[in-house]
């Protein structure tokens, strides 16, 4: 058959009819034809008729696939909707806050416990900075502050009355491509705790630590100054009994008062708070006065005391009174351990170092001298090489040298005397 646009009219007569089976009408064109024809209708049938067998197994085979992955999603999203749930009632059963931001900051999910711990409404509050609101904390300045994993302790007070809470944020690490709840893309979680109960037994334990601080002080100042008061009592007598003697018996008052003196001052330093005050003061004037304070004290026990200042003033950033404290520890240290008609020299000096000037004072006696063994817990609270005294001294000399950024040496031998130089930034 001829395309139609290059269609013509033709006759029956015409050759190309005649000699083309095609155009020839079918009593021209015999029985075979019409076996040939039905023959190859009965092939194309047979062979749609296995396409379409083909087709149908394939639809099934699909539709059974299809079903299959069906029930597997139905089972996948029946168990997502147990997990959440679960995981919502063990949220919601803990201890600590919960809260759980997407990437636009707006509030996915707030347990029970934070609500309480914040006092707010989550039906009133849908993102971070209405909760900011609603709350007074500013999470958003918390964020910028803290680093991943850092707790913040803040007190609260709400309808709830006043609460300490721990904040602390963990970033999550989410995929962009995998929406983690309900199609949302979550970004952080603030965990939230309730340390009241920590607070409140930390200022227990303060206030008990106190109580033990001030049975220590009583204790120690009962017994340091129960003797010395009987010294006192009996030079007083004395003084009134014979008054031709009075300058001797008023030079052992003076002594006792001022042994006193260093021995509250010593428990006070050891117990209390240690807030100095600081100011540029005269290294060699500060030393003078605590040599003179507790010369009294060395006249008693018939030791020789000699002071040399530095050969320049020499200024430190310090506290006069602690300084003094320092001295007159050490000073009387050196008393009790050097022997009649010994010799204690105190001087002040100072020396250039690699960290710049520093300013010392060198406390030097011929007593007895420290044995090895005992030099690693001389400075120790409590540590008395003889027993004799509760050993706060040198302690507190070391704990007021920390305070001035100093430090305190000690070179000793045993029946040569003891060197101990106190060391100050200039």
């Amino acid at each position: 058959m001829l395309p139609s646009s290059h269609a013509v009219p033709i006759s029956a007569t015409d050759p190309r009819l005649l000699n083309n089976p095609e155009f020839q009408p079918p009593e021209f064109r015999g029985p075979q034809f019409l076996a040939d024809a039905f023959s190859e209708f009965i092939s194309a049938s047979s062979q749609l008729e296995a396409s379409y067998r083909g087709l149908q197994q394939k639809v099934a085979h699909l539709s059974g696939e299809l079903a299959d992955r069906n029930a597997a999603l139905t089972r996948s999203l029946d168990e997502n909707s147990r997990i959440r749930t679960a995981l919502e009632k063990m949220i919601d059963s803990l201890p600590c806050g919960v809260l759980v931001l997407d990437s636009g900051d707006a509030i996915v999910t707030i347990n029970p416990e934070g609500r309480r711990l914040l006092g707010v409404n989550l039906n009133r509050v849908r993102n971070l900075r209405q909760l900011s609101n609603a709350s007074r904390i500013d999470f958003t300045a918390l964020a910028a502050s803290q680093s991943d994993g850092q707790d913040t302790e803040l007190r609260l007070t709400n309808t709830a009355g006043d609460r300490w809470v721990a904040i602390g944020r963990r970033e999550l690490a989410c995929s962009p491509q995998e929406p983690e709840l309900g199609g949302t893309q979550l970004r952080s979680i603030w965990i939230l705790r309730d340390i009241t109960a920590t607070h409140e037994a930390e200022r227990e334990r303060e206030a008990a630590r106190r109580a033990t601080a001030l049975a220590e002080i009583s204790s120690i100042l009962a017994h340091e100054i129960r003797n010395p008061l009987a010294s006192l009592e009996l030079f007083a007598e004395l003084i009134a009994q014979d008054p031709g003697a009075a300058s001797q018996w008023i030079a052992h008052l003076r002594a006792g008062i001022r042994t006193l003196s260093g021995t509250v001052n010593n428990v006070l330093s050891m117990n209390g708070e240690n807030h100095l005050r600081f100011a540029p003061l005269d290294l060699s004037e500060c030393v003078r006065e605590a040599v003179e304070f507790v010369r009294p004290v060395a006249e008693q026990a018939n030791v020789h005391l000699g002071f040399q200042p530095a050969q320049e003033p020499l200024t430190v950033q310090g506290n006069a009174d602690g300084i003094r404290q320092v001295v007159l520890n050490l000073v009387c240290n050196a008393i009790r351990h050097t022997p009649a008609e010994g010799r204690i020299d105190v001087s002040v000096g100072q020396e250039r170092g690699p960290a710049g000037t520093i300013a010392s004072v060198e406390v030097r006696d011929t007593g007895c001298g420290i044995p090895e063994e005992q030099k690693a817990q001389l400075f120790e609270a409590g540590f008395s090489g003889t027993g004799e005294t509760p050993g706060l001294g040198l302690a507190v000399c070391e704990r007021l040298m920390r305070l001035h950024a100093g430090c305190i040496r000690v070179w000793s031998q045993v029946n040569k005397g003891s060197r101990f130089c106190l060391e100050f930034p200039a």
